[in-house]
């Protein structure tokens, strides 16, 4: 269930903050999100390019493959990228890769079958109508999802990831925005680190300067493994929507930093997070209770407060 926050500031220009009660909540209200984003940009523009991250995000992208989106999505439009991602073999435990495929691309979708009145699986729907097990994906075209090259070096595989979102860009399966030559996602879903980290930019590092550039590398992340390639604030601000999903209390003091216009000091300026302005586009803040209770107990505050 979706909560209602007084907060003690208003949003920043294009932004919206929703608030669950657990994280079920989040996945159910996130998808119908997704599905609506992803039925107006195929309306729109014939194509819906997604830039993913990794971690609890994935887990929450599951409810994509239950009734009724897996019938009504038009999967077949569906372009997928990601917006940050380990420099390690696809089959590694820590590529971004690897989880999405496993916790999202080659789940199970669901269908309603006439006979029980009920949604099933596809894998159960394969089984009884040709009488042998099947393995049904979510039906996104292989040739649709794009990561990255993990023979190349990190510098390498920043610069193919590049060139292939340019190629993209000029047949406009990508969109391109307005305001500068950057890509324009039709949607960026984005997690956020207890230190304010979103896709592979950490604070005070470098990365966060760069202007011109639209995948870039690093070599130092403070987390583990140390060498990824990440889009640059300046793509993650063009996308026409940006999702930031947190869960958890440990996310609590970055959330503040990162939201509050209340927050002091050199520390809350350095939060990636807080960097995150879409240039024309609308961002979407998906927190939980506990995430969010730095920002709630400031609200009772100031409504103790007689504000």
């Amino acid at each position: 269930m979706e909560m209602e926050m007084a907060v003690p500031y208003e949003p920043k220009k294009n932004s919206e903050i929703r608030i669950f009660e657990s994280s079920d909540d989040i996945a159910t209200d996130l998808a119908e999100y997704i599905s609506q984003v992803s039925e107006i940009s195929v309306k729109e523009r014939g194509y819906f390019a997604i830039a993913l991250s990794g971690g609890y995000l994935v887990n929450l992208m599951r409810k994509l493959c239950e009734a009724p989106y897996s019938k009504t999505l038009d999967w077949s439009k569906w372009y997928v990228f990601w917006a940050d991602e380990r420099a390690v073999a696809k089959n590694h435990v820590e590529s971004n890769y690897k989880l999405t495929k496993e916790g999202f691309l080659s789940k199970c979708v669901s269908y309603w079958d006439r006979n029980t009145n009920s949604y099933i699986s596809y894998i159960n729907y394969c089984g009884a109508w040709f009488g042998r097990p099947a393995l049904a994906t979510v039906p996104i075209l292989n040739g649709h999802v794009y990561s990255i090259n993990d023979n190349a070096t990190v510098e390498d595989a920043a610069s193919d990831y590049e060139f292939v979102i340019r190629q993209l860009v000029k047949i406009r399966t990508i969109g391109v925005s307005e305001s500068n030559d950057c890509p324009k996602f039709d949607l960026i879903l984005l997690g956020i680190g207890s230190d304010g980290h979103v896709a592979s930019l950490f604070p005070k590092h470098p990365a966060l300067e760069l202007k011109d550039d639209w995948v870039t590398y690093i070599t130092d992340s403070p987390e583990p493994p140390p060498e990824r390639i990440t889009f640059t604030l300046p793509v993650i601000n063009s996308a026409s929507n940006i999702a930031i999903v947190a869960s958890g209390e440990e996310k609590a003091k970055a959330l503040h930093f990162a939201i509050s216009d209340s927050c002091e000091g050199l520390d809350a300026l350095s939060i990636p997070a807080r960097m995150v302005q879409p240039t024309d586009g609308k961002l979407v803040w998906f927190l939980d209770e506990a995430a969010a209770s730095s920002l709630m107990a400031k609200s009772n505050d100031f409504d103790h407060q007689g504000f």
